[in-house]
Formats: C-alpha cells, sequence, structure tokens
C-alpha cells in the first residue's frame, strides 16, 4: 500500500515536469533498474536480457508504475534501432568462404530445426487453437528464433574444438538468418492479409516482397559504401560514427517506404566483412549497443500487458486465455527445435552425440524475437499486436529460465564441456627417465598448466575493441600531441 502511495506520488511528479525533463528521468531509471536487476540474475546465473525485462515489468504501470505511460509509447522506434544492431552483427558470420567450407549439412540442419518448429506452432496455433491466419503466420515465424547467449559464453570458457561446438557454432550463426528470413515473408503476407477484403497477388504478395528484396540489395550498396568510408588511416572514433550513422540512415529509409530494415541490415554486415571489412570494428558497435539493447528490453518489459495473460478474445475463433496460448507455445517450441536438430543430423550423418544434443542448446529465444514481436505488434495493431508481444515476452522469460541449464546440459551430455582435470589438460604419464608419475605429481602438473591458460579476468573482444580505441584517440589527442613537441624542443 506504502509502495503504491509513494509510486502514485512520484508518477504524478514526473508527469507535471516538462517533456524533457520526463524523458530523461524516465531513461535514467530504466537503464538504472536494468542494470541493478543484474545484480540479482548475476547470482541466479541468469542471462542479462531476464533481468531487463523483469525491471521493466516491475517499473511499468502493472506494479510501480514509475515510467509515464507517453514515454513508453513514445520510445517504440528502440525496437527499430536494436534490431538494426542485431541484424548487423548477424552478418559477420555470413563469410562466404566459411559456407563453402562448412557446406550444405549445417545448412541442411539450421533450416530443419528453424522450420519444423515454425511449422508445429503454425498447426498448434490456426489449426488447433484456431487463432486468426495473420496472428499465426507470424508466431510461428518468431518460434525460429534463438538467443543461445548462455551457450556461447560458456564455450568461450571452455576453448573447446569438438564437432559438436563447430556445429552448435554455425547453426547459431544461421539461424538468425532463416528467422529473419521467415519473418519477412510473414509479415508480407500478414500485412496483405490485412490490407483489404478481396485478395490481389501483385499487390498483396508480390509489392511487399519486392520491397523486402529491394531492401536487402541496398543493404548491400550502403555495406559497400560502409567499407568505402572506412580507410585503415580513419580513427576508430569516426569509424564507429560513421557505422552508427549509415545504420540509422538506412532504417529512416526504410521506415519511408514503410518496409522492414532487418533483411538489409543483416546484408550490410555480410557484405562489410566479405569485402575486406575489419572485424573488430563489429566488436566495436556491439560495445556501443548495450545501452541501447538495455533500454529497448527494459521498454518492452514496461510494456508487458500483464492482464492480457488472461484475456481470450481478439484472436481468435475459440475463448482460449492467452497464458494457456503462452504455456503451449513454449512446450511445443523446445519439441520443434529439439526435433528439427535431430532430423537435421540424423539426415546429414552427424555423430550421435551432435544428433542427440543439439536441441537443447537450441532452446533459449529472446533478443531477435522479441525486437521482431515488438515490430509485427506494430504492424498488427490493436489487440493482436498486444497479444503477440505478451507471449513472445512471457515464453522468453521461461526460455531464458531453463536455457542456460539446458545449454550447459548439452555441452556436459555431448561430452564437450567437463569438470574433470584430466578432460581438461593433457600432461604426459611418464617422465623423461621413462618412469611412471605419481597422482600428486600428476596433479600438479595440471593445476601449473591450467594457470597458464588462466587471466585474472577474461578480457571480451568488446572491451578489447574499446580499450584500442581509447589508446588511438589518446595518441590522437591534441594535447599529447602539443605536450609531444614541447619534449622534443626540450
Amino acid at each position: 500500500m506504502i509502495i503504491n502511495i509513494f509510486a502514485l506520488s512520484f508518477i504524478e511528479r514526473l508527469e507535471s515536469l516538462n517533456n524533457p525533463a520526463q524523458i530523461i528521468i524516465s531513461i535514467a531509471i530504466m537503464l538504472f533498474s536494468g542494470f541493478l536487476f543484474t545484480r540479482i540474475t548475476k547470482l541466479l546465473r541468469l542471462p542479462n536480457v531476464t533481468a531487463y525485462i523483469l525491471a521493466g515489468i516491475l517499473i511499468g504501470p502493472f506494479v510501480l508504475n514509475l515510467i509515464p505511460e507517453k514515454v513508453i509509447t513514445g520510445t517504440s522506434f528502440l525496437s527499430d534501432i536494436a534490431l538494426a544492431f542485431i541484424a548487423f552483427s548477424t552478418g559477420e558470420f555470413f563469410k562466404i568462404d566459411v559456407l563453402k567450407k562448412n557446406g550444405a549439412k549445417v545448412v541442411v540442419i539450421t533450416i530443419l530445426e528453424a522450420v519444423l518448429a515454425s511449422i508445429l506452432i503454425f498447426v498448434l496455433s490456426y489449426l488447433i487453437l484456431k487463432l486468426s491466419l495473420t496472428f499465426s503466420i507470424i508466431l510461428a515465424a518468431l518460434a525460429s528464433a534463438t538467443a543461445p547467449a548462455s551457450t556461447m559464453m560458456t564455450i568461450r570458457k571452455t576453448n573447446d574444438k569438438s564437432d559438436f561446438v563447430d556445429t552448435l557454432l554455425q547453426v547459431v550463426a544461421l539461424d538468425d538468418i532463416v528467422c529473419l528470413v521467415l519473418y519477412s515473408v510473414a509479415i508480407s503476407i500478414a500485412n496483405a492479409s490485412n490490407a483489404s477484403g478481396t485478395f490481389n497477388f501483385l499487390v498483396d504478395i508480390l509489392l511487399p516482397l519486392g520491397k523486402t528484396i529491394g531492401s536487402l540489395i541496398v543493404g548491400g550498396l550502403f555495406g559497400l559504401f560502409l567499407k568505402l568510408l572506412m580507410p585503415e588511416s580513419r580513427s576508430n572514433d569516426n569509424k564507429l560514427i560513421i557505422g552508427v550513422a549509415t545504420l540509422f540512415t538506412f532504417c529512416g529509409l526504410c521506415a519511408i517506404i514503410d518496409t522492414s530494415p532487418l533483411l538489409g541490415c543483416m546484408a550490410m554486415g555480410m557484405v562489410f566483412i566479405n569485402i575486406g571489412g575489419n572485424p573488430k570494428f563489429f566488436r566495436q558497435m556491439s560495445y556501443f549497443s548495450p545501452p541501447l539493447l538495455l533500454l529497448f528490453f527494459v521498454r518492452s518489459g514496461a510494456n508487458f500487458k500483464l492482464d492480457a495473460l488472461f484475456r481470450a478474445e481478439g484472436i481468435g475463433a475459440l475463448s482460449v486465455p492467452l497464458f494457456l496460448v503462452g504455456i503451449l507455445y513454449f512446450i511445443i517450441r523446445i519439441i520443434g527445435k529439439y526435433g528439427g536438430a535431430y532430423l537435421g543430423s540424423l539426415t546429414v550423418k552427424k555423430d550421435k552425440n551432435v544428433r542427440n544434443y543439439l536441441g537443447l542448446a537450441l532452446i533459449p529465444q529472446a533478443g531477435v524475437a522479441i525486437g521482431l514481436a515488438a515490430l509485427g505488434a506494430r504492424s498488427l495493431g490493436g489487440t493482436m499486436g498486444e497479444d503477440l508481444e505478451t507471449i513472445i515476452l512471457a515464453s522468453s522469460v521461461l526460455y531464458e529460465l531453463i536455457g542456460p541449464a539446458c545449454a550447459k546440459l548439452s555441452l556436459y551430455l555431448s561430452k564437450s564441456y567437463s569438470s574433470n582435470l584430466e578432460d581438461l589438460t593433457e600432461v604426459a604419464a611418464i617422465d623423461s627417465s621413462g618412469n611412471a608419475k605419481s597422482d600428486v605429481e600428476l596433479l600438479i602438473e595440471r593445476i601449473d598448466e591450467i594457470k597458464k591458460t588462466q587471466e585474472f579476468r577474461e578480457i571480451t573482444p568488446e572491451e578489447e575493441a574499446f580499450t584500442e580505441a581509447s589508446i588511438e584517440n589518446y595518441y590522437n589527442n591534441e594535447v599529447y600531441q602539443r605536450n609531444r613537441k614541447w619534449r622534443n624542443r626540450r
């Protein structure tokens, strides 16, 4: 009761301020709340995305109500920006030489695990639950997305090079690409279905798909333009400014013609990396994006409609509570991901470790799906759009709760991850004299080998790129140059 009175008083005072003050204070609240919740989820070993969503729900209208509704509504553009960064970074993994080296096996596995999940969700929503066609198509496309951040972190720590890990990394790299393609097709069909009562193949299908293909081509040209603007002599600070400006410009052009920028941003990253762009640039962009992604996920949590979970009208012929749709979506998608990964691995004749456990590592779902759900909600509008975003947000929280455990379990069961010293290091069991070493000697040698590979704290690629940029900026600084000339005169 006291908390509600305080929150009510706070929001009244906040709304009484002028617009710039409201926006600035609201953004500060969102940033601080997202950060503070990561302190809790870190103890529970949960991904940061979970913390951001829960923080948004807490400060949103259904709990503390600390953020004015018009600020939440007015920051809907954050989904476009967040997805632009995500899609651009996805393009880094679409290297032609890597795809040629890996062959068609990974492509087969990725398509089967993504498409089977989408097919099962469509059957569930449209044929069984009798939800609307447009809603079912978009929900099915979102089911293909995967966000195995916890898996990637575990892989980096173990530094394993097994066939399971290689396959997983390649599938993860291609998975979001398949999702973006499926979503682009789904949203075109959904928009065509809502456009008019009469169906026109040319206007309702070919025109939206033409816009999507056009954005893909223009995005590739933007990638070429980005590379031309980044000679080696240009400072890292200016490279970052040019990269952000280019992404924003492309997103703005896509908004003008009312098409999704996702595939275009992905094509931009793909062209940039394949024509000789420096991979470190992607790390710098990733270092710039965390505050933006935090704001997006916190805003998504604040926009979460808790009351919609118990609403049954508006999305289909049957009166199905939305929480039941969410639970079924949560279960059926897991079955689709696991079954598709199993069938794909079986088709390309992968060994049983890959075949049996790859699906477990593909369960998490967060960033791309939430961002696409926000765009889909905007396209659908009204109650249907709110319901789509509610289902994805609620299920994403559940996926992020069990996802890290499932990812780590898949690495352990596939024998790609182990806590045994014998599996972590290789030392000779016989000394130089030909005598067998004692257990104590072997233990000491293994510990010494582990120490050689450990640092006090792991430096991420993003931190390394940022440090290099800071050093370069320092040496290019006018004050430093002036001091150096003064020292030379002495």
